[in-house]
Parts: C-alpha cells; structure tokens; sequence
C-alpha cells in the first residue's frame, strides 16, 4: 500500500512541476526580451526597469528550485507563497513605473536614490548589460497596442501572482 501512495502522490506532483515551469519560462522568456530591447533596440534600463528585473529574475530562481525539489503540499504552498509575495512586490514597483511615466513632472531630475543604489549593488558589476541603471524612469521608448513597457510588466506580475494563488486555494 506504501508503494501505491507514494506513486500517486508523484502523479499529483506532476502538474506542479509544469506549473513551477511555466512560470520559469514565462520569466525567462521576460528577461530575455528585455535584453532584446536593451541591446538590440538600444533602450536603456532605468532603476525601476532594473528592480523589476530583479524581481524577474527571483522569481524565476524561486520557480526553478521548486521544480527541482518537486515538494510535496507544505512545500507547493510555501513556494507559492513566496512567488504570490514576490509578484505583488514587482506589482508595486512596475505600478509605479507606470504612475511616473503618466506624471513625468512628479519625477526628479538627476540621479535618483534608487539608480545609485542599484549602480552600487554586486551583481550591477558583475553583470551590467543586464543590472546597471542608465535610463529614465518618465520616458516613453516602447509602445504596444497602446501600453508602455511598465504596463506590459505589471500585467506579467499580476498574472504571476494570480496564477500563483492556484496551488494556494487548493487542497492538494
């Protein structure tokens, strides 16, 4: 009887490793895309861009340990969480990108608290094509189907974070 549990106890943990997947590559796929408009369309990051990479970028960290780790209930639910978390943090920061793009005159010229800050992280170093802050936040250099790049971002994040929720509500 042992042996039986445990093989569908792996059968229920299936979907969730193609859940944890997904949201891998929804994330990946993000990222890259980014750099394509970093250095192939030459737009240049801004400290908000920047922060929201980060959040990308532990989101995509934190999908891909669970599907490695392939956990059981407690486990699903923890990295869950800490994916719905993640995203709502991104949801605040693109939101706000968002807000400074639509008011420009409630930005400040000059180098922000945020660009030094980030400018000043480790990884900014270790890999500036993808961490180091050189934009504008209030600039509008992309535009699809009537949405900003910030638009586009928090979009991503609330339905991260919404898909997230699913192994949250559900009693596996």
């Amino acid at each position: 009887m042992d042996k039986l549990s445990h093989q569908l106890d792996s059968v229920n943990r299936e979907p969730m490793r193609l859940f944890f997947l997904f949201i891998l590559l929804v994330c990946i796929g993000l990222l890259s895309y980014a750099q394509y408009l970093q250095h192939v369309k030459g737009l240049l990051p801004c400290p908000l861009c920047v922060a929201q990479r980060l959040v990308y970028w532990s989101l995509a960290l934190t999908a891909f340990i669970a599907l490695l780790h392939n956990p059981k209930s407690f486990g699903r639910h923890l990295y869950s969480l800490l994916i719905v978390i993640l995203a709502f943090m991104g949801t605040i920061i693109a939101a706000r990108h968002a807000w400074l793009i639509r008011y420009p005159e409630s930005f400040e010229c000059g180098i922000s608290p945020e660009e030094a800050l980030l400018n000043s992280l480790p990884i900014a170093n270790w890999w500036p094509g993808m961490f180091e802050a050189n934009g504008d936040c209030a600039n509008v250099d992309w535009i699809f189907l009537s949405l900003t790049i910030p638009d586009w971002s928090l979009s991503a994040f609330i339905g991260i974070g919404i898909v997230a929720l699913y192994p949250l509500l559900t009693r596996r």
